[in-house]
């Protein structure tokens, strides 16, 4: 295991964060909840005032999830295009939000809605973050099967984001589920191979290896701390970060 490290806290230029769908329902556990919107935002413009550039993906879990709806009998195309169009909303929602508090944003979809959203364009992306706009990335991939976080993943590499800020409702990676095991031990850090070895499941599969074989580090922290996505953003050391050996 991979306890604190004493190298320097490491200074972020461009961050990659990644949402829940399910972190925006707040205590209603479902749906939108304001507050809670709002809260992220604020901090996001914590985040973005400190100078880092900052992109966002979300996911859609309170509104659907695409697997759960399939396994339910719909058809899995169906339900994952279903999926895709909650990450809009949920953008949309925190576009708002940002908006309302003076942080210029751009919603780009990876399925085409001109009408609410503009389309992926790599390059247009950059300039939005190189002006200083939060950048927000709907719609995952645009394609069935994959997830959001394989969505967060390959933006974040085609944006040259230097990692991916994944929040969740616990404080890092654990050696098991904190919530079911209080001997369960956190890490501080720890590399990708041995999180593979023990079954970790800090992202899919698909996500983790390709932040993996292209050394995107991942940090793996407490979305319900308010003020904790600057701390992440800034690099400051909180969660988990998961890296490559030599990075």
């Amino acid at each position: 295991m991979t306890q604190s490290s004493d190298k320097p806290i490491r200074q972020w230029k461009r961050v990659l964060l990644k949402l829940s769908g399910q972190a925006f329902s707040g205590p209603r556990k479902q749906g939108i909840d304001t507050d809670t919107v709002n809260g992220i935002a604020q901090d996001i413009k914590s985040a973005r005032e400190s100078g880092v550039d900052v992109a966002v993906v979300i996911g859609a879990g309170n509104i659907i999830r695409g697997e759960s709806a399939s396994d339910g009998g719909m058809d899995r195309t169906t339900a994952d295009h279903m999926g895709m169009l909650g990450t809009v909303i949920n953008s949309l929602a925190l576009q708002d939000a940002l908006e309302k508090i003076g942080v210029q944003t751009r919603v780009q979809t990876a399925i085409n809605m001109s009408q609410v959203a503009e389309p992926f364009i790599r390059r247009r992306a950059m300039r939005h973050l190189e002006k200083g706009r939060v950048v927000i990335l709907a719609a995952g991939t645009g394609n069935p099967y994959f997830t959001t976080d394989t969505a967060a993943a390959l933006r974040a590499l085609e944006i040259r984001a230097e990692v991916v800020l994944k929040a969740t409702n616990v404080d890092g990676v654990y050696t098991s589920d904190p919530n079911k095991n209080q001997d369960a031990v956190k890490f501080d850090e720890i590399e990708f191979m041995e999180a593979i070895n023990r079954n970790l499941g800090i992202m899919d599969l698909t996500a983790f290896t390709l932040c993996m074989e292209n050394d995107l580090p991942i940090v793996v922290f407490d979305i319900t701390a308010r003020g904790n996505i600057g701390r992440a953003a800034r690099g400051e050391t909180i969660g988990t970060l998961v890296r490559g050996k030599n990075s």
